[in-house]
């Protein structure tokens, strides 16, 4: 994907400094120690507290961890210098992509809105490592990205990425740039009072598997505007290269319910569906990258 030196969305929120994800160690020796790190020094801590040598250690100590270095690394293992450094090269790299990405996705829905006399407005996304706090409740790398109508940001830990490659054999940057794109697919649901209708029919059907066929059809649709998204990106920043559209295709398919639970548990029950089969992704990403219209994405919703 064409991506390099074009512009970054200004709302982006950047918590991956805050801590969560090691849970002794936090925020990359810039912030307070978190109560993990505390909890864990105490021990080590105490003794220090009762000679004027320890309580010159414990300065020391503190000196160093908010000017930037961790004096901890060596007994936690956080923060070697050497792998932080490559990590950090290559997560603000990907922070770099992906907000690029959402900036793509504000210019595209913002066109799109004005060509049917209404204004867009635009969704924050939040980059997280390990766990933060939504407007939904709380949020972890464990439950991948997802939109929260509530406050009406994206919520994403970039480790999923290793994960969609390395687990799912989705790799590449147009399959990141898929999942963010059916994520803001979810923001203009949220926009078109989709979100709210579905939630409202889910309580007025009987039993879980009815309303599983009510999510799956808002899922299908979020795909679908992902598809939108990518035409319409593609004609105006000319950003597919060879080999893209299979890179979206493959992410997909590789997390449809289907595929997920032969993996998981290896079978499949239809009825616990809540996002689509791998074919049925594939086929409303493609129906919207086809069309460019949003109005091919009636999922029946």
């Amino acid at each position: 994907m064409r991506w390099e030196d074009r512009e970054q969305s200004s709302n982006v929120e950047d918590r991956r400094e805050s801590g969560g994800g090691n849970p002794n160690f936090s925020g990359g020796g810039r912030g307070m120690p978190s109560m993990g790190t505390i909890m864990f020094l105490w021990p080590l801590v105490k003794p220090l507290l009762k000679t004027k040598f320890g309580w010159a250690i414990i300065a020391l100590g503190g000196y160093a961890y908010l000017s930037g270095f961790n004096p901890l690394s060596s007994i936690t293992g956080a923060g070697g210098s050497t792998n932080t450094t490559i990590n950090k090269k290559v997560d603000d790299k990907q922070a770099r992509f992906i907000s690029t990405v959402l900036h793509d996705t504000e210019e595209v829905w913002r066109e799109i809105y004005r060509e049917h006399g209404a204004k867009y407005r635009e969704p924050k996304m939040v980059l997280y490592r390990g766990s933060t706090t939504s407007g939904c409740g709380h949020a972890s790398a464990q439950m991948g990205p997802f939109y929260c109508p509530a406050d009406q940001k994206v919520y994403l830990d970039l480790g999923f990425f290793n994960e969609l490659a390395k687990q799912h054999n989705a790799r590449g940057d147009f399959a990141q740039a898929y999942v963010l794109a059916h994520e803001i697919g979810h923001h203009i649901q949220n926009m078109q009072g989709t979100l709210s209708k579905v939630q409202n029919l889910k309580q007025q059907v009987r039993g879980e598997a009815e309303a599983n066929k009510l999510q799956v059809k808002v899922e299908l649709q979020a795909d679908c505007y992902a598809g939108v998204w990518a035409n319409r990106a593609n004609k105006r920043f000319n950003i597919l290269e060879e080999g893209d559209v299979e890179e979206a295709l493959t992410a997909a398919s590789a997390i449809g319910d289907d595929t997920l639970q032969k993996q998981a548990q290896g079978y499949v029950v239809p009825d616990a569906f809540t996002h689509g089969s791998s074919k049925q992704r594939v086929e409303w990403f493609r129906k919207g990258l086809t069309t460019g219209d949003i109005k091919s994405c009636n999922t029946g919703i």
